[in-house]
């Protein structure tokens, strides 16, 4: 029997809980060995949730390792505050843009996100002062709206279309970010909320969202984790310093999927730098582009090019990863390869690390280590393979960890051990 929405929120609520009470506990203290965490002098003068943020363990993952013959080690993102990667995103984005003076304590920061990014906004912008708005697909995992419905940001979730359509989630919620500023400056000319709220064409159905767009009139910021170049910044100066301390600098291969790029490509080129010999791979799920374009220099296969493409191809039970464009964080990668990876994949690695491993982790994560284990094939053992392991399985558990769900796409897992990636 599939888990209740009720069940789902509070099993979820609980555990993002949780998860910020370990963290926070045990990020008090001194700078650890390589393998463990190495705390930055810029990120030890910050204070509270934001102090929080980073440095997360590299561990490795021993039943890959031991099946390889290869040193596999994890980033281990899900413990950050937020319970994601895009902790260091939200985090990055929100202090640049207050930096500038494009956004202000008080404001509103407004996004387009399938969920993770979305979650770490609402955790971090209270930090700063400010509130969140999000827009996210109505087929994401419905226990990523509640648990950002529990951490009081506003969500928007509207059906899933092109991102050339006007009304795409990340569209939407650029044009709130928009529609917050046009209030604020109406404000200050002198307007009421009432009649501002008039003049934008707002009715009194979106209440909660109007109490958003009005609050103090501090306007409105669109966080655009496409293409803001502070979520490349936020891993090439935190994320891939990290790992190349944490290793010693001793690695042969990164690899990752990506979603808005920012992950690959801030990594890639931070330990490119520091050893060109280090090899940097892409592992892109079904209706992805991004293997093309790194393989074959386009975003489409020889069979699309003859008109053949699928009107809807993100028919996948992976979240916040695969593209079918180039964003301005992507083209900063630097990539010596790709590999493709299904979804059969991603769930069979999702519970063999449960069984063997007990990592109890996402989609994402489940892709990456498909991605790690090609690797690891491809140079042979005795390599050191860092991945990245983006989230916890808890904000999945009404689609990739829901047996009925699964089911239902003919994805239930059957293998005894790795042979589904042979």
């Amino acid at each position: 029997m599939a888990p209740s929405p009720i069940s789902i929120g509070v099993i979820t609520a609980v555990s993002v809980a949780l998860y910020s009470v370990y963290v926070l506990a045990n990020r008090i203290r001194d700078t650890s060995d390589s393998k463990g965490k190495t705390l930055t002098p810029k990120q030890s003068k910050k204070n509270g949730i934001i102090g929080a943020i980073g440095n997360t363990p590299l561990i490795r993952i021993n039943s890959l390792s031991d099946a390889t013959g290869c040193e596999i080690y994890g980033k281990a993102e899900f413990l950050n505050p937020g319970g994601s990667v895009k902790d260091r995103v939200a985090m990055k984005i929100i202090e640049e843009a207050l930096e500038c003076g494009q956004l202000s304590r008080g404001g509103l920061v407004t996004e387009g996100s399938a969920g993770s990014t979305a979650i770490s906004l609402a955790t971090v912008a209270p930090a700063y002062g400010c509130r969140c708005h999000v827009v996210i697909p109505d087929d994401a995992a419905i226990e990523k709206s509640q648990i950002l419905e529990a951490l009081r940001a506003t969500v928007e979730r509207v059906r899933p279309v092109s991102i050339t359509h006007k009304d795409h989630y990340v569209n939407i919620a650029r044009r709130r970010a928009s529609e917050a500023n046009n209030l604020a400056q109406q404000h200050k000319n002198g307007k009421n909320g009432k009649d501002a709220m008039h003049t934008n064409g707002y009715s009194s159905e979106n209440k909660k969202q109007n109490e958003d767009f009005t609050g103090e009139y501090k306007g409105g910021y669109f966080a655009d984790q496409f293409e803001n170049l502070a979520n490349y910044r936020a891993h090439f100066e935190g994320t891939g310093p990290e790992i190349w301390a944490q290793t010693g600098g001793k690695l042969h291969a990164f690899i990752a999927a990506a979603g808005t790029g920012g992950t690959v490509a801030g990594v890639s080129k931070y330990l490119k730098e520091k050893d060109p010999g280090i090899n940097c791979y892409l592992v892109d799920p079904p209706g992805s582009g991004l293997y093309n374009k790194v393989t074959r220099g386009v975003m489409y296969t020889r069979e699309e090019a003859e008109g053949k493409r699928l009107k809807n191809p993100f028919d996948t039970v992976t979240e916040g990863i695969g593209i079918n464009r180039l964003t301005e964080n992507f083209k900063l990668a630097q990539l010596d390869g790709a590999f493709r990876g299904t979804d059969i994949e991603a769930v069979e690695m999702s519970r063999f690390l449960l069984k063997n491993d007990g990592l109890f982790i996402g989609s994402s994560s489940a892709m990456n280590c498909v991605g790690a284990v090609r690797v690891a094939k491809l140079l042979g053992p005795g390599h050191t393979i860092v991945t990245i392991l983006c989230d916890s399985g808890m904000r999945h558990l009404s689609k990739f960890c829901n047996p009925e769900y699964l089911a239902q796409h003919g994805l239930t897992p059957s293998a005894k051990a790795l042979e589904f990636l042979d």
